[in-house]
């Protein structure tokens, strides 16, 4: 007597559904407190006086000679504080690194701790100390009996660029000095026994292996740089309007919501265009570095 036996398969669909079912809640959270409101700034930014769709505000925006003020100026700090950041961030690494000293150990706690610290406790300190009525005006005005102030460069885009280099260092110089802490010495040394000179073993030997590291800080520094605000607005430096303050002052100040929505847009497809940049030269960098 025979029978027919009927294996039943599993079902992938509820197998699959199973494991993507985690993905709900995140996906929920994003949605909800990223995407919407997002929507909702895109939605107003291209509400035009009829009720109907128009790119009439970002038209506006962007034949506005103050936008492209406030353009230029965020584009200049972003890539002088990213550039600062790194040299700063390089220098400092390559010495707590590779120069041992007393006290290296807590200097590096010392960075660490800014990471943590809110940007505006860095402006406060800037204020105390190269501020009109800080440390250094006053004792340089009680030294040589100054009238005015004689330093007076924190009020001005140096000084906001100098802010950010202090606050941003610590962001390029932790995955720095982790991937330099990873080197091979014996590469260094067979290279300095070779006579090679120390600025060549930087470029040729540290450089490459430490231009991963490099990438991702001096990115993260320039996205900061470019959506950061609480500095400049701490500051209140004078002539210099960037992208987020634009976007405060016709939202709060002026109460013109469609065109902020559109400098807010602006100002997040810059960001992302950036990023793509990023992308783009690390991907670019990995493959000379895999070729070499």
């Amino acid at each position: 007597m025979s029978e027919n036996l009927t294996l039943k398969r599993p079902s992938l669909t509820g197998y699959n559904l199973k494991r993507y079912s985690w993905l709900l809640f995140p996906l929920l959270v994003l949605a909800a407190l990223f995407f919407y409101p997002l929507l909702l700034i895109i939605q107003q930014a291209l509400a035009g006086n009829d009720g109907q769709h128009s790119l009439g505000a970002f038209w506006q925006v962007l034949s506005s000679r103050r936008f492209l003020a406030a353009l230029s100026n965020t584009v200049q700090i972003a890539l002088f504080t990213t550039t600062g950041c790194l040299l700063l961030g390089s220098v400092m690494s390559l010495i707590l690194v590779f120069i041992p000293f007393r006290g290296s150990r807590f200097i590096s706690l010392v960075i660490d701790t800014f990471i943590a610290l809110p940007t505006f406790l860095i402006t406060l300190a800037f204020t105390f100390i190269y501020g009109s009525a800080g440390l250094l005006n006053g004792g340089l005005m009680a030294l040589f009996h100054f009238d005015l102030p004689p330093v007076d460069f924190l009020y001005s885009m140096p000084g906001v660029i100098l802010a950010e280099i202090t606050v941003f260092t610590p962001l390029v110089m932790r995955p720095l000095m982790a991937s330099l802490r990873q080197l091979d010495h014996s590469q260094l040394e067979a290279a300095s026994i070779l006579g090679a000179h120390p600025l060549r073993i930087i470029a040729q030997v540290i450089f490459p292996a430490a231009l991963p590291a490099l990438l991702a800080g001096g990115s993260l520094c320039l996205l900061l740089a470019t959506n950061e605000f609480g500095i400049v607005l701490f500051i209140g430096a004078k002539g210099v309007n960037t992208l987020p303050m634009m976007v405060y002052s016709k939202a709060i100040l002026e109460s013109d919501y469609t065109s902020a929505c559109a400098i807010a847009v602006i100002n997040i497809l810059l960001s992302i265009g950036l990023f793509m940049l990023y992308r783009l030269t690390a991907s670019r960098a990995g493959v000379r570095n895999t070729s070499c």
